[in-house]
């Protein structure tokens, strides 16, 4: 093996005497890690990050270290600025990195926090090439689509997989083959492939078979077509994943293996599932996982007795998901509601805290742009608890006051999220706190009370998203509140944020005088992350984003108080654990 690695690092230079270049990291060892390729035909959205996360789950419960990796084809350095209408939700990382919302997948499925190592997109790409080329790294060569931008691709990958010492690691490509964007991606895996040797990697081809309801049977010709492009970009699939509404019939995958070359066996079905933590099984019942270990050559690697463990945790989990004996609805009150990817943290954290206490969440999407204080009831009236979640900008900012009003005044459930957390202060400080022009200077930006404001420090940051607070971050909680006591009674707790505008603190004692409690804030500074209301059944806000640290066998219990409260209100003659007890049995069950 160092015989190998000293090849690698002899041919990694940028001489122009050859034709080689290979980027190499200090530490990376040749054949240590392998790699599982996962790219899309037909179209986009088949679900390749979570098919993607589920094999990786597979492979990380036999006692393999996996890596995750997205690669994007936009320009963009992150996703911090694109539109949830487009692109969905913004995921935020531990270490601060806006990025796509397959990451969310990632660390739900993994239960595993991911950095910014694990996000790539083209801009960072050709970014990080110009810099090189203007620093006279490339020693005169002329700088080209092959060897420099695919070089820097592979760099990524051996970067990561050095970092992590990874058993395996796993690569998704946004968007689906033909993309022209993806081009030097697919190429970049070639040679990736070519130069790592046999069974260093794994092609993962998903695609979609059609079913026109005209014509009453499957059709495969389209993923015959999509297939067909990657083999002609010098790939040949080594596993072919079907994605339909139905199962994919024996015929059909007949066809696509006699058409790309690949193992009957190795042609899966993968029709639609109830639930995306049922689909682990799919994939290990159809023998995926040994497939996979068996073309990487790695089975000596793997820990039975901990894939035992792992499956059975694993599966206690999902036999609770058909099992659910009550039915709640929660309110999401949002401007972003046509698109549900918006909010897809907020929907897999309800779905978790819904599992925990055997109760299936039915989410009302509530548009707020048209809700007044004389209409809110007639939205609310069928609602167990509401969430107003993160947004920015001034539309339907008033509709979320009004909705939150409405639930301060009738004890309904409250979750305020981020832009929900200071909608809630703005409508204590109209309607208890007696000042009727409070407002946040996003909002009204010459408003004359501004109890939502940026902060001096962060004035002072030029650029958009420049001075956003974001990341993960530490939150000091006060003893004997609810927040303290839903977080076991601990006295601090890491949160994950992405906000600029916070409570000013020149309107704290004001608020709190009037009955709205800080439980939580800024370790050594005045700066308020959570926030209460003792007297009401369960009313409470966060500047972060707890949804985004919710894990299947972890439920975040923000959430967890959400729904008890909820059940509570539903079934008012039952016995049921208040949200206090609920969060406690649930971070007991997994600490």
């Amino acid at each position: 093996m160092s015989k190998e690695n000293d090849l690698l690092a002899s041919v990694s230079d940028t001489s122009t005497e050859s034709e080689f270049f290979l980027p190499v990291p200090a530490g990376y060892k040749k054949g240590k890690s392998r790699y599982c390729f996962v790219m899309g035909t037909v179209m986009s959205g088949l679900g390749k990050g979570i098919f993607s996360s589920c094999l990786a789950k597979l492979m990380q419960d036999k006692g393999l270290k996996v890596a995750p990796i997205k690669l994007e084809g936009y320009l963009n350095i992150d996703s911090g600025t694109l539109n949830p209408f487009r692109h969905g939700e913004v995921f935020v990382l531990d270490d601060g990195m806006e990025c796509d919302m397959d990451l969310g997948t990632y660390e739900r499925m993994l239960n595993q926090d991911l950095s910014r190592a694990n996000f790539v997109t083209s801009g960072q790409i050709f970014s990080s090439i110009l810099h090189k080329e203007r620093h006279g790294d490339y020693l005169g060569r002329d700088v080209q689509m092959i060897p420099h931008v695919t070089g820097e691709v592979k760099l990524k990958l051996r970067r990561l997989a050095a970092e992590t010492e990874a058993d395996i690691v796993f690569v998704e490509i946004g968007g689906t083959v033909g993309d022209l964007e993806n081009a030097y991606y697919i190429e970049a895996m070639r040679e990736l492939a070519y130069e790592e040797g046999p069974n260093s990697c794994c092609f993962v081809a998903l695609t979609y078979i059609l079913e026109p309801k005209t014509l009453g049977e499957q059709k495969s010709k389209a993923a015959q077509l999509g297939i067909k492009q990657l083999m002609q970009c010098g790939i040949q699939p080594d596993i072919i994943a079907c994605r339909a509404a139905n199962p994919v019939s024996e015929k059909v995958r007949q066809k696509i293996s006699v058409y790309s070359n690949v193992p009957f066996e190795r042609v899966i079905s993968l029709p639609d599932s109830a639930s995306i933590y049922m689909i682990p099984a799919m994939l290990r019942d159809a023998g995926l996982d040994f497939e996979v270990l068996r073309l990487l050559k790695i089975e000596d690697r793997i820990n039975l007795r901990h894939e035992r463990k792992a499956w059975a945790s694993w599966c206690d989990f999902t036999d609770k998901i058909g099992s659910r004996s009550r039915q709640i609805t929660i309110g999401i009150t949002g401007k972003y509601t046509s698109v549900r990817d918006s909010y897809a943290s907020i929907i897999n954290a309800l779905e978790h805290a819904g599992i925990a206490l055997a109760s299936e969440t039915e989410i009302k999407w509530i548009e707020t742009t048209a809700i007044t204080d004389e209409n809110a009831a007639e939205h609310l009236a069928d609602v167990d608890g509401i969430i107003v979640p993160g947004g920015f900008g001034t539309r339907g900012a008033q509709g979320k006051i009004a909705c939150i009003k409405y639930a301060r005044e009738n004890n309904l459930p409250y979750l305020g999220l981020c832009f929900g957390f200071q909608m809630a202060v703005i409508e204590f400080a109209r309607n208890v706190c007696g000042l009727p022009e409070a407002n946040s200077t996003e909002v009204e930006p010459d408003c004359p009370e501004p109890v939502i404001d940026i902060l001096p420090e962060q004035k002072k940051i030029e650029g958009l998203g420049g001075n956003m607070r974001l990341g993960g971050r530490d939150i000091e909680l006060k003893s004997q509140t609810l927040a303290w006591k839903l977080f076991a009674r601990t006295d601090s707790v890491r949160m994950r944020f992405r906000h600029r505008y916070e409570v000013d603190p020149r309107y704290i004692e004001v608020l709190e005088k009037a009955g709205l409690v800080f439980s939580g804030k800024a370790p050594n500074q005045p700066i308020m992350h959570i926030l209460e209301i003792p007297s009401h059944p369960y009313f409470c806000g966060t500047q972060a984003h707890p949804c985004l640290t919710s894990r299947p066998l972890k439920p975040q219990p923000m959430f967890v108080g959400l729904v008890a409260a909820a059940m509570q209100k539903r079934y008012p003659g039952e016995k049921l654990p208040d949200p206090v007890k609920a969060a406690r049995k649930v971070c007991n069950r997994n600490d």
